[in-house]
């Protein structure tokens, strides 16, 4: 599947990003997705943890990574990469499940700017990241 011209429905996405082998082996799931928008949930495991108990920071990263990366690429002409990204870890995440939801601030002829926030299921802001993309197009 090509995303510049093939990603139209949540399904198609699912279908797409599934060879995103690291975000989905790891258990994260896309919930929706338009275009500029969506929102990735994971119910966190023993796995997912650090050495000190708490949620590996590689797992929220790479929470807001995925979720730019879906919503950069639905429904785009492009086929949108990060070229810079940066994140803020801001509380300890208290629930058993994250999701991130990401959402496009700035949108030029081929560099996007991207914003995604990581809570918890009681509504904790945990982390927060921004993303700036580069569309190759195709």
């Amino acid at each position: 599947m090509n995303p510049s011209n093939s990603i139209k429905t949540l399904e198609e996405a699912r279908e797409f990003f599934k060879n995103d082998r690291f975000a989905t082996e790891n258990g994260m799931e896309i919930l929706s997705v338009e275009k500029g928008r969506s929102v990735i949930h994971l119910n966190l495991t023993e796995s997912h943890k650090n050495a000190a108990g708490g949620v590996m920071g590689g797992v929220m990263f790479t929470m807001a990574d995925f979720s730019c990366a879906v919503a950069a690429n639905f429904n785009s002409d492009s086929l949108f990469v990060s070229v810079d990204s940066g994140i803020k870890f801001l509380s300890a995440c208290r629930g058993k499940e994250l999701f991130a939801k990401a959402s496009c601030i700035k949108s030029g002829r081929s560099v996007a700017f991207f914003e995604s926030e990581i809570k918890d299921e009681l509504d904790n802001l945990v982390a927060k990241a921004t993303f700036t993309m580069y569309g190759i197009k195709k």
